[in-house]
């Protein structure tokens, strides 16, 4: 592999992965780099997976624009990527007169923003779309275009569809340091790796100011906005069929209840200013708050149904706008900075942006003749119908090992995942839902641990939960000999 470089885009959550994404279709050699050990690990895991509907913000900001751009790419990336997404809609809920003067605001913005089908609604109209909501509802809004999607799941397509169209992928590329001449960036790992780019794209999420600082190029600071959000287990009462906001506040969405596309329900996320970017403590102030709010909303909310807790922090910039610009300091070097909500939604349009903007700057590009947007699909046991599973079954035996009970995961998905290189538990979690259950992994986790060892090698003391220190078992107790089926179905002998 040359170390020589058109573009190299610096950050594998949602935004770099669908930048990377984008230039694959062109005849550049393009690389993405990402300091984590897999994709979609930093800010991307612990997204709410809400597909927007071009409401909470005016035409006058990037980001809104952007939000409806990329609303309407969805269901062709669907189609193409394979990812779970549902157009459920979205409902904002008021229960006052003064909620409802902040409901007709965002009803205005989703009419200038051409949101597809947005409805303001009264009381009986609110109920009707969802009979869960507190019966106490004023009004609200309707927004049929919004949606729900698995985040992680879309950035791993987004990456492999990426690799598949020629797009290098460095894991645990922590940049640390870069130098320059007229022609290039040499950009520097802190194990030493070194890699030369022409073109530079910073979508490091929160740490997109420290890039910037490496690369001696624009000065600014992204603050982290801590959001907790709570899981709820796929049999609660709470779940609804649409995205549940409240009226928002001037800082936040506010606590909400989303049903997942994979048929469970969140409650959050809190809005908290925090200096430390790692942070991911919960506290039970908060907790409290997110279940009164949630409440509010959804009555049969309860904390009884929790199967996990979980935090992640948003990337904010001052003007609380996407800054999605060239620099004026250094040649060559993109600024994709701020993406908070509603930087998912917004991802593809993003990725458009970039690649105008790069074309503006003086970067050739030719479409690739052969360049293929589709990947393969890995078949789901849990989607599949009795007929559909024998007939798999028969052709591999290992679709027939349950191996997580709660999701309904089996080892034919897990080896999918080991062999696209997701090899941590995070990793296979976030491809399969493995893990993601009831009982979070208490069932198969050892199972998963053992098919890993089986497929790469690794032995147990080896296995980290997300790369780095989060070793799993001690080594002293970390090797014995293992039993069980490959992927064809055949025992395997220690």
């Amino acid at each position: 592999m040359s170390n020589l470089f058109d573009v190299a885009v610096i950050g594998a959550g949602v935004t770099g992965a669908a930048i990377a994404r984008k230039l694959s279709s062109y005849n550049l050699k393009t690389v993405l780099l990402e300091k984590e050990c897999d994709v979609s690990f930093g800010v991307s895991k612990a997204n709410s997976g809400i597909i927007h509907g071009g409401f909470h913000h005016d035409s006058s900001m990037l980001k809104s624009r952007l939000e409806a751009r990329g609303n309407l790419m969805y269901d062709q990336l669907k189609e193409e990527l394979h990812f779970p997404f549902k157009r459920c809609g979205i409902l904002v809920a008021a229960f006052s007169t003064d909620e409802m003067r902040t409901v007709e605001k965002l009803y205005n913005n989703g009419l200038e923003n051409k949101s597809i089908g947005i409805e303001l609604c009264n009381h009986e109209r609110m109920l009707n779309l969802e009979p869960k909501l507190n019966t106490d509802v004023t009004g609200g809004l309707f927004a049929p275009g919004g949606g729900i999607i698995e985040p992680y799941r879309f950035v791993f397509s987004l990456v492999e569809s990426a690799r598949k169209n020629g797009v290098e992928l460095l894991t645990e590329f922590k940049v640390t340091g870069s130098r320059s001449n007229d022609e290039s960036y040499t950009v520097e790992s802190a194990d030493g790796r070194q890699i030369e780019a022409r073109w530079i794209v910073n979508a490091a999420g929160l740490y997109c100011d420290e890039i910037s600082r490496i690369f001696d190029a624009e000065e600014y600071e992204i603050k982290p906005r801590k959001g907790e959000e709570f899981l709820l287990d796929r049999n609660a009462s709470a779940h609804t069929d649409k995205v549940i906001f409240p009226a928002p506040s001037k800082h936040s969405k506010g606590m909400l209840v989303i049903p997942t596309a994979e048929g469970t329900t969140m409650v959050g996320p809190t809005a908290q200013m925090v200096d430390n970017k790692e942070s991911s403590s919960t506290s039970k102030e908060n907790f409290q708050t997110i279940f009164a709010s949630a409440r509010r909303l959804i009555p049969q909310v309860s904390e009884r149904d929790i199967i996990t807790s979980f935090t992640g922090s948003r990337p904010t910039l001052a003007g609380d706008d996407f800054y999605i610009e060239p620099s004026k300091r250094i040649p060559r070097f993109i600024h994709v900075a701020g993406i908070q909500s509603p930087g998912l939604t917004a991802a593809p349009a993003i990725a458009e942006y970039v690649k105008d903007l790069l074309k503006t700057e003086g970067l050739q590009l030719a479409e690739k003749a052969d360049y293929d947007p589709c990947i393969e699909k890995v078949p789901r046991f849990r989607n599949l119908s009795k007929e559909e599973l024998a007939e798999l079954v028969e052709e591999n035996p290992a679709y027939g090992e349950l191996v997580c009970r709660c999701e309904n995961v089996t080892e034919a998905e897990i080896v999918a995942a080991i062999r696209k290189d997701h090899i941590t538990l995070d990793g296979i979690k976030f491809y399969t839902r493995a893990m993601m259950g009831r009982c979070q992994g208490g069932f198969c986790t050892h199972k998963i641990m053992k098919i890993i060892c089986r497929e790469t090698g690794l032995s147990m003391d080896e296995i980290t939960k997300r790369g780095g220190g989060s070793w799993l078992v001690h080594k002293e107790v970390g090797d014995y000999p293992l039993r069980s089926r490959n992927l064809d179905g055949e025992r395997q002998q220690p």
